[in-house]
C-alpha cells in the first residue's frame, strides 16, 4: 500500500523510489517528485519492501564507496580497506573488472546448466555405466583365463621336474649300490691280511721277497682303494630346490595392488631435491606403510602427464611465489595430500654459464670439476714455502675465475654453493679487464680478514661513480658484512645457496638466499662494459655453481602417470 495517502483512502502502491526508500500510488509520486526539482530525478522501481542502497558502502568505514574485490578473501574493499595488511599480496581487482569477470563465469554457467547439456551428460553416465558392467565380464573372463595358463604351466613344469628328479635319483641309487657292492668285495681278503702279517714275520731276505712277490699287486690295488674312498654320487638333490619366494611376492603385490582398500597416504616431499630455478623440480616419496600409488596428481597451475615421483614445471612467472602438494592415486581413489611447498622464482631470467680459466688459473693449488662448473682451491707445496720463507702462516694468494660470457644489458639471475670450510671466497661480478688489472695487482697480504678491501668489495668506495665490479665475501660458513672498516664487523650465516641478480640496466647487483629470495645484500656496479660473474678464492675453498633443472638427468624409474592440474579449491582450507 502507499505509505503516504491518508487512511481510509489509502490506494495500491504502483511505484518505488530506490532513494526515498519508499512505496508511493501514482497522486503521491507526483505529488513528492514535483517536476523540476532534484527529486524528480529519482530513480523509480517496483514496489517492494525491501530497498537495496543505491551505492553499497563498506561496513567498517562509513560513506566509504565499495570500489575493489579481493579474489582471495572474496570479499568487496573500499579504498582504506585495500591499504590493509591483511590484503598484502592478494590479487584485488578494480569492480568494474571483477564485475566483468564474474559475468562472464556466471554465463558460461548458465550456458552449460541448460537442460541440454545436463541431458547428454546424463547419457554419457549412463553408457559409461553399460560400459563398465561389459569391461568388468571381459576381465573376469580374461583373468580366469590367465590364472588357468598359469596353473597349467606350472602343473606341466611339475611334471617335468618330477620326471627328471626321479632319473638322476634311480642314476645316483645304482652308483651308490655298485660302490658298496666292491666294499663287500674287500671284506673277502681277510685270509690275505692274516698270510701278510705272517709274512712280515720273515727276517730272511731272499724268502721274504720270494713270498711277498705273488700278493704285492693285490696288497697295492687294495690299499688305494681303502685310502682314496669317496662316494660315487651326491646323496643331496640340492640343485632341485626351488626358491619361489620372488614370485609369491610378486603375486602378492598384484593382488594387493587390485584389491587393495586403502588409498595411499600423503607423500613426502623432498625438500633437499626440490627448487625453483630455471624450472620448478618437485620431488617425493610414498612413505613405507603407504598403499601403492598408481600414479600421482600434482596440483598447479596446468594439466600435464609426467613420469616418475618428481615432476618438472616450466614456463614460470618471474619472482612469484607456487604453492604446490600432491597426492596419490589407486584403485581406492586418491590419498590425502601432501604438506604444501611454497617455491619462489628467481627474480630474473636464469643466465647459463661454465666457468672460465684462460686467466687466472694457477694448476698447482685452483682444479676445475668437469663441465667447469666446479672449483676447488687447495694452498699447494710451493704456497707453504713461500709462507715459510717469509716467516708467516697467514701469506695467501689469490686466485679468480670469471663466467666464459659477459652481459650488457637486462636482467640477469644465477646460483652457486659455496662450501662451508672454504676460508675466504670472493662472489660478485665486474668489468673482465677492471677485473685482469685488479687480479694482476700484488694480492699477497699478511690478513686477508682485515685488509681494508674485505668485506663487500666495489673497487672504489670512496669514489661517487659505480665501481667496476662488486663482491660479496663469505668465509668459514658466515657472509662478512658490508661494514668492512669497522673493528670487528658483523656477519650473518653463509645460506647453502647464494643467488645473484644483476640488472644492467640500473647497475645494480642483489645476492639473495636463493632457498627464500631473502635479500642479503646490494651493491652498485658500473656496466657501460660488458660484465661478468667472477669468483675470488684466497686460501682453501669450494664453490659449485647450480646446475638447470632442463640439463637433469633424471633417473627413470617404472613409469607412474602423474597429473599437474589446477586446484579447484583454496588450500589455506
Amino acid at each position: 500500500m502507499c505509505g503516504f495517502c491518508k487512511p481510509p483512502q489509502s490506494l495500491e502502491a504502483t511505484k518505488g523510489c530506490a532513494d526515498c526508500k519508499s512505496n508511493f500510488c501514482n497522486e503521491c509520486f507526483k505529488l513528492y517528485h514535483p517536476w523540476g526539482t532534484p527529486r524528480a530525478q529519482h530513480e523509480h522501481i517496483l514496489p517492494t519492501n525491501n530497498f537495496r542502497p543505491k551505492v553499497l558502502t563498506c561496513t567498517d568505514h562509513d560513506q566509504e564507496k565499495l570500489q575493489w574485490y579481493c579474489r582471495n578473501c572474496q570479499r568487496l574493499l573500499c579504498q582504506l580497506c585495500k591499504l590493509r595488511r591483511v590484503h598484502h599480496g592478494h590479487k584485488v581487482l578494480p569492480i568494474a573488472q571483477a564485475y566483468q569477470a564474474l559475468k562472464v563465469s556466471l554465463s558460461v554457467f548458465v550456458v552449460l546448466n541448460s537442460g541440454r547439456t545436463i541431458q547428454s551428460q546424463i547419457s554419457q553416465l549412463e553408457g559409461a555405466i553399460k560400459l563398465m558392467e561389459a569391461n568388468s565380464t571381459v576381465a573376469l573372463q580374461h583373468m580366469t583365463h590367465c590364472i588357468q595358463d598359469l596353473g597349467a604351466a606350472i602343473a606341466e613344469r611339475q611334471g617335468t621336474l618330477a620326471l627328471a628328479l626321479e632319473g638322476s635319483r634311480s642314476r645316483r641309487e645304482e652308483a651308490l649300490s655298485a660302490q658298496a657292492f666292491e666294499r663287500q668285495g674287500l671284506l673277502e681278503h681277510e685270509g690275505l691280511m692274516a698270510y701278510t702279517q705272517e709274512l712280515l714275520k720273515e727276517t730272511d731276505p731272499p724268502c721274504f721277497v720270494q713270498a711277498s712277490r705273488v700278493t704285492h699287486s693285490r696288497l697295492v690295488k687294495a690299499i688305494e682303494n681303502l685310502q682314496c674312498f669317496s662316494l660315487a654320487a651326491d646323496p643331496s638333490f640340492g640343485r632341485f630346490h626351488l626358491d619361489a619366494s620372488k614370485e609369491v611376492k610378486l603375486i602378492s603385490i598384484s593382488v594387493c595392488v587390485f584389491f587393495s582398500s586403502a588409498a595411499p597416504v600423503a607423500p613426502v616431499i623432498d625438500t633437499q631435491k626440490t627448487l625453483a630455478y630455471d624450472q620448478l623440480f618437485l620431488c617425493w616419496r610414498l612413505p613405507q606403510d603407504s598403499a601403492p600409488a598408481w600414479h600421482f596428481s600434482v596440483e598447479y597451475q596446468r594439466r600435464d602427464d609426467v613420469k616418475g615421483t618428481s615432476a618438472v614445471i616450466d614456463r614460470l612467472q618471474m619472482d612469484s611465489v607456487y604453492v604446490l602438494r600432491v597426492r596419490g592415486c589407486n584403485k581406492a581413489g586418491f590419498g590425502e595430500y601432501s604438506e604444501e611447498v611454497f617455491l619462489h622464482t628467481p627474480p630474473a631470467p636464469v643466465l647459463s654459464f661454465s666457468l672460465d680459466s684462460r686467466w687466472g688459473l694457477h694448476a698447482d693449488r685452483l682444479a676445475l670439476g668437469r663441465g667447469q662448473t666446479y672449483a676447488r682451491s687447495v694452498p699447494g707445496l710451493s704456497l707453504l714455502q713461500a709462507a715459510d720463507r717469509t716467516l708467516t702462516s697467514c701469506h695467501l694468494t689469490s686466485d679468480l675465475l670469471v663466467a666464459d660470457l659477459a652481459v650488457a644489458q637486462g636482467r640477469h639471475y644465477w646460483a652457486c654453493s659455496v662450501e662451508p670450510g672454504s676460508y675466504l671466497v670472493k662472489v660478485g661480478v665486474g668489468q673482465e679487464a677492471k677485473l685482469q688489472e685488479w687480479f694482476h695487482l700484488p694480492q699477497d697480504m699478511a690478513s686477508p680478514r682485515c685488509d681494508p678491501d674485505s668485506g663487500h668489495d666495489s673497487g672504489a668506495e670512496d669514489s661517487q661513480d659505480s665501481p667496476p665490479f662488486c663482491f660479496l665475501t663469505m668465509g668459514m660458513g658466515k657472509i662478512l658484512s658490508s661494514h668492512g672498516h669497522l673493528p670487528h664487523p658483523p656477519t650473518a650465516p653463509l645460506p647453502p645457496r647464494l643467488g645473484v641478480c644483476l640488472d644492467c640496466d640500473k647497475g645494480r647487483v642483489t645476492f639473495y638466499d636463493a632457498h627464500s629470495l631473502r635479500v642479503l645484500w646490494e651493491g652498485q656496479v658500473d656496466c657501460s662494459a660488458p660484465v661478468c660473474p667472477a669468483f675470488c678464492f684466497i686460501g682453501g675453498g669450494a664453490l659449485q655453481l647450480q646446475d638447470l633443472v632442463a640439463n637433469r638427468s633424471i633417473e627413470e624409474p617404472p613409469p607412474r602417470r602423474v597429473t599437474i592440474q589446477t586446484r579447484a579449491t583454496n588450500l589455506s582450507k
